[in-house]
């Protein structure tokens, strides 16, 4: 079995405990037809087959990771009541659940006073704090670097903001002399730097960018939504360790639980270190914010309807695991990175294979080498379709020349982007499962018979 049945058995017991707090109510539980529910739900199971196992260790693709089991079962728990975290009355519990789960995630960086909430994920995240930048930087233009993530610029577009796109170097982190020359026009109001980007992993260096500051009247807008949890790791380089150092600096942080937080989707989180940009969040209900003269969660957000089935999940999470150096959770980080650079090494003795740069988190590139930047697009492409038959589930990604130049993987430039392989060791067990995955790439490539150039 690929899946955790045994756990199952938790809820009944939760849902039981559950029930005692309803007991004074009269009855008025249906009584379920089980036949139809059985053979509808069995056909949806059947449909759920044709994903591809995002569950199990042999799929190192994308960045999707499983929630852990107490985050199914707590989410699964709180769908029986469905509270709604926009307004107490709708999710009264769930709500001071999300406040106190919010607030661990603002101590990992230092944060005692904030502003934040729960969202859909990243996007809406993002959207909220380069929304905050509009209003506090009027007319100002956003920037981010190259490999920062898409959103970014579509954002910026639906916000009717300027954005302006920063050179990288060839780890892929922002370079800083491009930034001061953008900054120097006098026209950026928000600075976003990426802790963790997508395609690469890379960090952008945070303590360069604080120190610009100093000089320039920008915000700092850190994007963490998949990197943001390595804080608490302690396996990382001391250049990538000193911007997560300095992360309670920024003025905003996005981070994404249901990436690395072990959560179901869509939970992300965005924060502020100002609680005073709540202002801007301000607006009138004849109906919803009544019923207390607490704070609603509705009031600091843009969303309105949200699941508070994500608040419980995730405090229920941190409950059994919380986000405290060296512990359970921690050690789990460090055991991803400590796969990928696993991965690195056995990529780095393949003479058929050209690693970018080592990973910073746990995210590995590589290219097929080959005569041409096109030929080596190619080869990626038959190594990932050939890895998939071998139940070995890669990603694909385009990177440009700067990011590949010192890797040499080709002998001709016939393009300005290779398409690499990439691989994210985001399970835990990755690290377990690396002999195999590397036993099934290897015979992959040998399947396609990639030609091995440092013997010519």
């Amino acid at each position: 079995m690929t899946f955790d049945h045994k756990s199952l058995e938790l809820l009944g017991e939760a849902l039981r405990t559950m029930d005692q707090g309803f007991r004074h109510l009269p009855e008025s539980a249906p009584d379920p037809d089980l036949g139809p529910l059985r053979a509808a739900l069995k056909e949806a199971a059947e449909r759920m087959r044709e994903n591809y196992p995002y569950q199990h260790p042999l799929y190192i693709g994308q960045m999707l990771k499983p929630p852990h089991s107490l985050a199914r079962l707590a989410y699964a728990l709180a769908m029986f009541v469905n509270p709604n975290n926009h307004a107490l009355d709708g999710g009264r519990a769930s709500s001071a659940m999300e406040k106190e789960a919010v607030a661990q995630i603002a101590r990992m960086f230092g944060w005692e006073t904030h502003l934040g909430h729960l969202c859909g994920g990243g996007t809406i995240a993002n959207f909220e704090a380069l929304w905050v930048g509009r209003e506090l930087r009027p007319g100002k233009a956003v920037v981010a670097s190259a490999q920062a993530h898409y959103t970014h610029s579509r954002l910026s577009a639906v916000l009717n903001i300027p954005f302006e796109t920063i050179a990288v170097d060839r780890r892929g982190r922002m370079d800083v002399g491009s930034l001061e020359q953008a900054l120097a026009t006098g026209k950026v109001g928000t600075v976003v730097v990426t802790l963790g980007a997508t395609a690469a992993g890379s960090v952008d260096p945070l303590p360069a960018v604080l120190a610009l500051r100093e000089r320039y009247d920008f915000r700092v807008h850190v994007d963490s939504a998949y990197g943001g949890y390595f804080t608490l790791a302690r396996n990382l380089e001391p250049e990538t360790k000193a911007a997560y150092d300095r992360i309670g600096e920024a003025d905003s942080i996005v981070i994404d639980p249901h990436k690395h937080g072990l959560q179901p989707y869509g939970c992300g989180c965005v924060l502020f270190r100002d609680p005073g940009v709540g202002r801007f969040y301000q607006h009138a209900s004849p109906y919803t914010y009544f019923s207390s003269d607490e704070l609603h969660l509705g009031e600091i957000s843009l969303e309105c309807s949200r699941p508070g089935a994500s608040a419980v999940a995730l405090w229920t999470t941190m409950r059994l695991l919380p986000l405290d150096p060296g512990g359970t959770f921690a050690t789990s980080l460090e055991s991803c990175r400590a796969a990928a650079l696993t991965l690195h090494r056995a990529l780095e003795q393949d003479a058929r294979l050209a690693p970018l740069f080592p990973p910073e988190l746990d995210i590995n590139v590589w290219a097929v080498r080959a005569e041409s930047a096109r030929e080596s697009s190619a080869q990626a492409r038959r190594v990932f379709a050939a890895a998939a038959e071998r139940d070995l589930h890669l990603a694909l990604s385009s990177f440009p020349r700067v990011m590949l130049e010192a890797a040499n993987p080709v002998l001709r430039w016939d393009a300005e982007e290779i398409v690499c392989l990439r691989a994210c060791a985001m399970k835990p067990e990755h690290q377990d499962w690396m002999p195999e995955i590397l036993s099934r790439l290897q015979a992959s490539l040998a399947e396609i018979s990639i030609t091995d150039l440092s013997k010519r």
